[in-house]
């Protein structure tokens, strides 16, 4: 079976992404796969790129196939210069580890002069009343004025 090592896109439209795979040569691009062996990710700065060079030498000693974008790629990582037997290439661009965010959040606060408040530091709202809070109120109300039921007076309808 002559075997292709390629690229499989994911992603979604404008911001793609992909998986290094080998496959049967004649699959599709986002056909069946016999193994994944690495990730490209060409819209990162710098581009990600991560292949398992293990897997990738011994796909291309039992004479898989790169296609054009993976021999680049390949050459870029030093795994094809290792499978032919040249010098390694330079070392890869790679993007700085990103800082963690609760030290530049300290960071912020030590920088205002201040500790940061134990609890929120909006009060609360109060509670909307009850159902039977309101009644009560209502009946209250009622009362005060000196009209209606509440105060006092029975009625009784006219004849």
């Amino acid at each position: 079976m002559a075997t292709k090592i390629k690229l499989m896109r994911l992603g979604k439209m404008r911001a793609p992404y992909y998986r290094i795979v080998v496959a049967d040569s004649r699959t599709k691009r986002e056909g069946r796969v016999i193994e994944t062996i690495g990730k490209y990710h060409p819209k990162e700065e710098p581009s990600f790129i991560e292949v398992d060079s293990e897997r990738a030498q011994y796909w291309l000693g039992v004479g898989a196939q790169p296609t054009e974008p993976v021999a680049a790629i390949l050459r870029v990582t030093g795994d094809w210069q290792k499978f032919k037997g040249e010098p390694a290439p330079p070392p890869m661009k790679v993007a700085a580890p990103k800082p963690d965010r609760k030290a530049l959040y300290e960071e912020a606060v030590r920088s205002a002069g201040e500790e940061p408040a134990a609890g929120a530091t909006t009060p609360r709202k109060k509670a909307a009343p009850k159902a039977d809070d309101a009644a009560a109120t209502v009946a209250e109300a009622a009362g005060a004025g000196g009209e209606g039921p509440a105060a006092g007076a029975t009625t009784t309808p006219a004849e």
